[in-house]
């Protein structure tokens, strides 16, 4: 045998002799013993929870509460009309979706086609010309200039019948100037 075989067998001896079982753990033992025979823990049972139940909003028709009221004097409050009504069998544009107060008039484009106004909101900028209907009360564009939008919307009285209430888009104080 050389050297180095002779050298490797005795640290492998060494090393075995590190692992002799006549050695008692007694104290490792007992640690165990006491470990053991302690009364076993129990788990508690998940709590019972409660299923969702989904929320539906019912209010997203009425007035926002961010907005200002309306004052209406009682006393010169108009009548409404039984002539007056909305045409409910036509088909109702993508603006019509949105409250009037979601839009704000951000410029004017003029062709040979007419002019249209360039309304934003409800996501994005939008043209839109005389004849359109824009917002929840039936909103019909009667004319549009260069700082204006007018509109007309047919909102109920109350009482059954139906009132015309002009209203006006004016130009963005942002885009001006």
């Amino acid at each position: 045998m050389n050297y180095a075989q002779c050298v490797l067998c005795v640290c492998v001896l060494i090393g075995l002799g590190g692992c002799d079982s006549s050695r008692e753990f007694n104290d490792l033992q007992a640690y165990m013993d006491e470990v053991r025979a302690r009364p076993k823990g129990s788990i508690e049972p998940l709590p019972q929870f409660q299923p969702y139940e989904p929320f539906t909003y019912h209010a997203g028709g009425m007035r926002s509460p961010f907005q200002k009221p309306v004052k209406v004097d009682v006393a010169s409050q108009q009548k409404g009309s039984k002539d007056i009504k909305p045409d409910e069998t036509r088909v109702k544009q993508f603006l019509e979706g949105f409250n009037i107060e979601a839009f704000q008039m951000v410029g004017t484009l003029s062709g040979t086609t007419g002019v249209f106004a360039l309304v934003k909101g409800a996501g994005g900028v939008y043209r839109v010309k005389v004849g359109d209907y824009l917002g929840t009360n039936h909103g019909r564009i009667l004319a549009i200039n260069e700082s204006k939008i007018d509109v007309v919307e047919i909102v109920p009285d109350g009482e059954g019948g139906w009132l015309e209430r002009p209203r006006s888009l004016a130009l963005s104080e942002a885009t001006k100037g």
